[in-house]
């Protein structure tokens, strides 16, 4: 059996765990000892190649760990924290956590600590709470780790980029994924809100906690509270006669991601209000309700405050869920995340269909001028249809739908000055162009206006001007 080998993305990781001062020891998910670097050698006085291979049970029983936080963190199946005694009777606070692999398995358990004799017995407060929060970012990191390599082409969707609202959006989230505060993820349809939703679960400290995912428009609005709370054996006519668990209750410890959450009638609002403010909740036929540990992430490609105004969402409800808001800007506005996706989806549908597909140099061009209204969503979409139905291994101009050859032609041509047009004339046909694609793009006054950075009374009187089509909406 090769137990004993513990491969990693790149042995420069490993390196580098040997050179800090905190013990660092990795096992599988069976206690079984994959790796311990340098400074447990020194805490415990045996070589690394002496542990490799043995159960933490064993270790434990041999006086090696007493008591093992390893062997504890399995078997509460979450993250544990104790003071370990080593066989030479020196003394060690050691957190152990589980890690999780792309499937959402349990893989390994990694425990780690520094050195607490001195700390423990002379340091401050200050000093112990520093050393807390050193070991807490050691395991922030390797969370952070571990949830890179689970993109590796196999996955069905991507958090990849590399534009500067990309890496803006990922420090942002990398931020509240450390808290518990409810979280409300805008954006238009298509730029990848669950995917950003799941991210930040899975960075968090829940992720070894499910992560459940409900459509609030998906679900017709008489079964919605159903699905959400559950309900009681006989609650209704036709109820299960063991009654039924809610999404809520599945997602206890985890996530519960509510998308197209301005999609919940009114009454329903009310009682998420009761689950944001009280963490509890009432199923449908009970009289007691019901404690709830979940945190709350919401997603909408509505303008909320707008719909607060028409008295469509409850006021209340919408300054609970904005305590964090996060905004995905539409893929349009962000050309440099275009390419590494056209990367990643190109390769997901080749080793899908068993393809060698290629995109040749103006293909790439012309999907990159391209101002993609469906977002990430349709560029999914167009690179299955592409590797499915090319013609030959190169994806060429040809290939591609007319729509995105259309789009090419009016980046080229859009804006051309004759030689005989006055500035004023010019400016005129510029605006009048720039007015009509954004409107054909927003569907309505008010998004145009807010897209272009104008009220929405101006944009209406530039669009009375060149005898554009008005409707005020």
């Amino acid at each position: 059996m090769d137990t004993h080998r513990f491969e990693l993305e790149s042995d420069y990781f490993l390196q580098i765990l040997d050179t800090i001062d905190s013990g660092v020891h990795i096992a599988d998910f069976q206690g079984n000892t994959l790796w311990i670097n340098k400074t447990v050698e020194k805490m415990i006085g045996i070589k690394r190649e002496d542990l490799i291979g043995i159960n933490v049970s064993q270790q434990e029983q041999n006086g090696m760990f007493s008591p093992s936080v390893i062997r504890t963190a399995l078997e509460q199946k979450k993250k544990s924290t104790l003071v370990q005694r080593m066989q030479n009777g020196k003394k060690y606070m050691v957190s152990a956590h589980i890690l999780y692999n792309q499937k959402n398995e349990p893989q390994y358990v990694i425990a780690y600590g520094p050195d607490f004799n001195k700390v423990l017995l002379e340091g401050s407060p200050a000093e112990v709470d520093e050393i807390r929060l050193l070991l807490e970012r050691y395991i922030r990191e390797l969370r952070r780790s571990n949830v890179k390599q689970s993109y590796n082409g196999k996955e069905e969707h991507a958090f990849i980029g590399k534009s500067k609202a990309f890496d803006t959006l990922t420090e942002f989230i990398e931020k509240v994924a450390d808290v518990e505060t409810t979280v409300l993820i805008a954006g238009e349809t298509g730029v990848g809100k669950n995917v950003v939703a799941e991210h930040i679960h899975q960075l968090s400290e829940r992720q070894e906690h499910p992560f459940i995912h409900i459509n609030c428009a998906a679900i017709p609005e008489a079964l919605l509270e159903s699905e959400l709370f559950g309900y009681q054996k006989g609650a209704f006519t036709g109820a299960n006669n063991s009654g039924k668990l809610g999404l809520v209750k599945m997602a206890e410890k985890g996530t519960l991601f509510l998308d197209e959450v301005s999609e919940l009638p009114l009454p329903l609002q009310s009682k998420l209000l009761q689950l944001l403010q009280n963490k509890t909740y009432l199923p449908i036929g009970s009289s007691e309700t019901v404690k709830a540990n979940v945190r709350i992430i919401a997603a909408t490609n509505q303008d909320l405050e707008m719909l607060v105004e028409q008295g469509r969402f409850r006021a209340d409800l919408f300054y609970r869920l904005n305590v964090l808001p996060i905004h995905i800007p539409p893929l349009r506005e962000r050309q440099d995340d275009i390419f590494p996706l056209l990367c990643f989806y190109l390769q997901k549908f080749n080793s899908k269909y068993n393809r060698n597909r290629k995109l040749s140099n103006e293909a790439i061009h012309a999907l990159q001028q391209y101002r993609w209204p469906g977002n990430i969503r349709e560029l999914e979409n167009v690179l299955e249809q592409l590797v499915i139905m090319a013609k030959k291994d190169e994806i060429t101009l040809p290939d591609l739908p007319k729509r995105y050859l259309e789009q090419t032609d009016k980046e080229v041509h859009s804006f051309s000055v004759s030689q005989t047009a006055c500035l004023k004339t010019t400016l005129h046909d510029i605006e009048r162009e720039i007015i009509l694609q954004s409107y054909q793009e927003h569907k309505t006054t008010r998004k145009t206006a807010k897209a272009l950075g104008i009220t929405q009374s101006s944009l209406i009187r530039r669009m009375a001007k060149y005898n554009m089509d008005v409707s005020r909406s």
